[in-house]
């Protein structure tokens, strides 16, 4: 009997520190959203094209602590939108979060969590990238924005890739948080 309530108060005590992990990692994905927002924008005659600081946070997320949590932040991040810049720019976010941890997801997956953060990140950064124009293809249906989009698959590697490597640099930082 004594076994049972030990396994109890562990599970709780589990369930408790992932929480507060998630919720850690979520304020993280609004300070690095935050940092993005007060660096130069990029030199580049794109508009729109962002780094996806906040989701080294999300991708932390789904490697070390689970998928249910890295979704949860993907859509309280694009709550966060919602409130900060409006209710298109949430739909952006939401749209490209939930199909970046997605296709994040399957990779590791079908990978047996052997895919490299390169990898999952440039497919989850080109993921995103497509999930929001998906949603500038329904909002401008009668307009031709289809010249955008090799556009936004080249940024999604090479944001891909930057955020990969920064994830690899400060995954000891994160690990610390456990």
């Amino acid at each position: 009997m004594d076994n049972i309530k030990t396994l109890t108060i562990n599970d709780r005590s589990n369930k408790t520190r992932k929480l507060v992990l998630t919720s850690i990692l979520f304020a993280i994905s609004l300070v690095l959203a935050w940092l993005e927002s007060i660096l130069p924008p990029l030199p580049i005659a794109v508009p729109g094209i962002k780094m996806g600081l906040s989701n080294i946070a999300v991708m932390y997320t789904l490697f070390f602590v689970g998928a249910k949590q890295a979704y949860g932040i993907a859509i309280l991040k694009s709550g966060f939108v919602v409130i900060t810049r409006g209710l298109i720019a949430g739909v952006f976010s939401l749209t490209g979060g939930i199909l970046s941890v997605s296709v994040m997801l399957l990779i590791l997956v079908f990978t047996k969590r052997n895919a490299s953060y390169s990898i999952v990140s440039v497919f989850g950064a080109i993921t995103h990238n497509i999930g929001q124009f998906i949603v500038i293809s329904l909002l401008y249906a009668g307009t031709n924005v289809w010249f955008y989009f090799p556009v936004l698959l080249v940024f999604g590697v090479v944001t891909g890739l930057i955020t990969a490597g920064i994830l690899k640099v400060i995954i000891p930082a994160f690990k610390k948080l456990v």
